[in-house]
């Protein structure tokens, strides 16, 4: 599931180390390497001692890939904490006391802190001296002054006590850097932090979490510091912890101390930060032999994955973005849970290029990532005969959202997907996987270019359902619970505060207007009303004329590249397409001004065309996907080709997207209903296509009718069909395909239709030309005799106009006249 890439093995450092220092045998036991602490650059803070029984401190550069020596000891000891500043001129030092017993060190409660100057060495400061731990660690901050005068320590004691040591520093005789006035240190030390049970320190941005009993509550507290000497408390969170949760003060991120022995954490917890203003809380229970394992994680603004991991037991991938419905997270648990972490001490590293994990105990690190490969296993995988169908749905939709919203945007990854879907035509039955794919692929891909629209963007059709399929409202092996807090839980301030804290401050706010306001996520089928009205033609013209206008804005902003497209799409002036389409703008428009108004009338507008040009090149990649996996090429549009297995499976494909979108009141690419309905006249039996346009199923479109009317001979079947598929459409429009066809009915149409015209016309006039002769049948019958009359009279007329008309004989016309009016007396049969 987890894709774990070592960046760092402290054996390859140890075998360099062996070949530089000639002084170190390899026969007595080695180099005891350890790591001590990671520093804000990468840099990784080394300990070793040799055969010589000094202890020397190094630095290991990830660019690099070499170590250097930071200092030497002149004996064996125990590093408890060590920390560096970033000029690499000063080097900060907890020791534990020890003693010799069998030659090895042995730690006592005793523990001494140093400030050492390493450039050069020169002079030693004691800090403190106390019967705690005590860790150490330099403020990094970034300067845009080249010369540095001054360096910041924290030093956090076991008892709950965190002191800031302002050491101001001097230059001499070139690169020297010594302390100034070090006897004077103790006075420039601030008090920041008391009785405090647990601190965390954000290595990237110089953050320290702390947490304490204040008014009978556990708060949550994060001092922030500045590149100014400038720091201040910007956060107070009350979190629901016991308060003996913590039998000694935890250390999170500050190193790891290899000779002191932990009391059994009850509580562990620990805070995660992204630089877009995301901020999680993660608080962990550790089990004892044969209980449940509880965990808590707090959300003060929904953000990317978090990974909950027990070795041997479970894996939990909670999805942060849509903690909504537990479906979305996936979990595993027993021998489907490995994940290649083992039992060990554990920190994640956090940097501007992402999040690294770190095994303290082994001296390795690694890039973690989530693995398509076993993800993909997951979709493709059968149920077991002993789960139940539905179960394994959960962990396919769930596993289906890791792959779109982390992975999506891997070309090698979409084909997966797409194959995937090709496959899974009737298996899955609590989710739609094609809406699943169009909603997350949509969502990532929007929500990557403008941020802040995580909470009013679809994610999932499943929000737009009445009813959830129950067995995707619970985990098997855990219970899971979501619950959001209306009052405000969080204390940020925002006087001055810039970057992460603003947006943080501003999430929150947003939250909190979001949820008063309700339905704050767009949902499609709100349009159904609008574009059944559309469809009815009940909307006025005016509104039609204005979806039609941001239909052509939409069609714009799409890939013009018309001769790199596979797929043949028609290119056809589909007004009810393009209708349905300048309604999704029109609508998400409107909801995007009443939830989002600070990006403004212009952005919002840009999203709102952007966000329905996407979805339309989305379901046209998709179809060029299929079009390569079955090697289709554009003769798939002739109706007299034979059928394949090929086009049998993309018809079914481009119908299971056709479901996909109707249950959405999505729109669809201009000439995908012309394709599918080409592909269907193949693919199925011609009584089965006629159902299927009863039920709707089928779009007829005018680009269809006419490659009907002319590619297909007039066979008595098909024949049949032409007349069938007439009946189902509109007099204008049967009327203009009665032009196509050359067929006798179709001229006795035309004919009638033109003579209807002429009459209608002539109606119109006042009177008969007077130069007109008496018809030859007299007075006896005048009806016959004022139609006689008439014909006489637009004769000429008539002849030129039937020289203009397709498929038109003026003969046949006084033909077909005449028996119509002998019909219509009864004198003879039709």
């Amino acid at each position: 599931m987890l894709d774990l890439r070592l960046q760092f093995d402290l054996t390859d450092v140890e075998k360099e180390l062996y070949r530089r220092e000639a002084s170190v045998s390899r026969g007595t036991g080695g180099l005891e390497l350890r790591i001590l602490n990671v520093e804000q650059d990468g840099g990784m803070l080394l300990s070793w001692t040799g055969d010589d029984g000094c202890t020397k401190i190094g630095k290991f550069e990830p660019r690099t890939k070499r170590t250097k020596l930071l200092y030497a000891f002149d004996r064996c000891v125990c590093i408890s904490s060590c920390s560096l500043n970033s000029e690499e001129t000063l080097l900060a030092v907890s020791l534990s006391q020890n003693h010799r017993d069998d030659q090895r060190p042995k730690p006592i409660s005793k523990c001494v802190t140093l400030l050492m100057e390493i450039r050069p060495i020169h002079n030693t400061k004691v800090l403190k001296a106390v019967d705690c731990r005590v860790k150490v660690q330099f403020l990094h901050a970034v300067t845009e002054h080249r010369t540095v005068h001054e360096s910041h320590l924290l030093v956090l004691t076991g008892d709950g006590y965190v002191d800031l040591l302002h050491v101001p520093l001097t230059r001499q005789q070139g690169d020297r850097v010594v302390m100034l006035n070090p006897e004077r240190l103790s006075r420039t030390a601030e008090q920041l932090v008391e009785d405090a049970s647990c601190f965390q320190w954000d290595q990237n941005s110089q953050r320290l979490f702390y947490i304490k009993l204040q008014d009978g509550s556990m708060l949550l507290h994060c001092v922030q510091f500045y590149p100014d000497r400038r720091c201040e408390t910007v956060l107070q969170l009350p979190l629901k912890l016991p308060e003996n949760a913590f039998p000694e003060v935890q250390f999170v991120n500050l190193g790891f101390d290899h000779f002191h022995t932990s009391v059994r954490e009850r509580v562990r917890v620990e805070v995660f930060t992204q630089r877009e203003g995301s901020l999680y809380v993660c608080c962990s229970r550790l089990p004892d032999d044969g209980q449940e394992v509880a965990y808590t994680v707090i959300l003060l603004h929904k953000g990317s994955y978090l990974v909950a991991h027990l070795s041997g037991c479970f894996l939990h991938c909670i999805n942060s973005r849509q903690p909504e419905l537990s479906c979305h997270s996936l979990f595993l648990s027993g021998d489907d849970a490995g994940s290649g972490l083992q039992s060990g001490c554990f920190t994640v590293l956090h940097s501007e290029s992402g999040s690294a994990l770190l095994d303290w105990t082994r001296g390795q690190m690694y890039q973690v990532e989530f693995s398509p490969a076993p993800l993909l296993t997951i979709l493709h995988s059968a149920t077991p005969a002993r789960q139940p169908r539905t179960w394994a749905d959960s962990q396919r939709l769930a596993a289906l959202h890791i792959l779109l919203l982390q992975m999506g945007s891997d070309p090698a990854v979409e084909l997966q997907i797409i194959d995937w879907l090709c496959d899974c035509m009737t298996r899955i039955h609590s989710f739609n996987p094609f809406q699943e794919v169009l909603m997350a692929s949509l969502f990532r891909m929007c929500c990557h270019q403008t941020l802040g629209l995580d909470p009013v963007l679809p994610f999932s059709s499943l929000q737009q359902l009445q009813e959830v399929a129950p067995s995707l409202l619970d985990v098997p092996g855990a219970i899971c619970s979501t619950e959001t807090q209306l009052r405000a839980v969080c204390t940020v301030k925002t006087g001055g505060v810039q970057g992460f804290w603003s947006e943080l401050q501003w999430n929150i706010e947003r939250s909190k207007h979001l949820r008063a306001l309700q339905n704050s996520r767009y949902q499609t089928t709100t349009i159904r009303d609008d574009w059944n009205k559309l469809q009815r033609g009940a909307t006025p013209s005016a509104v039609r004329n204005l979806f039609l206008e941001d239909a052509q804005k939409v069609l714009n902003a799409m890939d013009s590249c018309l001769d790199k497209r596979l797929v043949p799409l028609l290119q056809e002036d589909d007004h009810l397409q393009r209708a349905l389409i300048g309604l999704t703008v029109n609508k998400l428009r409107e909801h995007l001004r009443r939830f989002v108004p600070r990006l403004g009338k212009k952005k919002i507008d840009a999203i709102a065309i952007d966000y329905v040009a996407k979805l339309l090149e989305l379901i046209r990649h998709m179809l060029e996907s299929v079009w390569l996996r079955y090697k289709l090429d554009p003769h798939v549009l002739s109706l007299k080709a034979s059928v394949g297995p090929a086009e049998s499976a993309v018809f079914h494909f481009m119908f299971r997207t056709l479901e996909a979108t109707l249950g959405l009141c999505l729109p669809l690419p201009l000439g995908f209903n012309s394709l599918l309905s080409v592909l269907a006249l193949r693919c199925l039996p011609r009584h089965t296509f006629l159902q299927y346009l009863d039920h709707r199923c089928l779009q007829l479109t005018e680009s269809f009718v006419c490659r009907l009317m002319t590619e297909l001979d007039n066979s008595d079947d098909n024949e049949k069909l032409k007349f069938s598929v007439l009946s189902r459409l509109t007099q204008p429009l049967q009327q203009k395909l009665f032009h196509m066809w050359d067929h006798p009915i179709s001229s006795a149409s035309i004919s009638r239709a033109y003579v209807g015209t002429l009459l209608e016309q002539r109606h119109t006039h006042k009177g008969f030309g007077s130069n007109r002769e008496r018809s030859s049948l007299g007075t006896d019958f005048l009806p016959l005799t004022f139609l006689t009359g008439i014909l006489s009279d637009v004769e000429g007329a008539a002849l030129q106009q039937v020289q203009q008309q397709e498929n038109i004989d003026s003969h046949f016309v006084e033909e077909t006249a005449l028996k119509q009016t002998l019909v219509s007396l009864g004198l003879q049969r039709k």
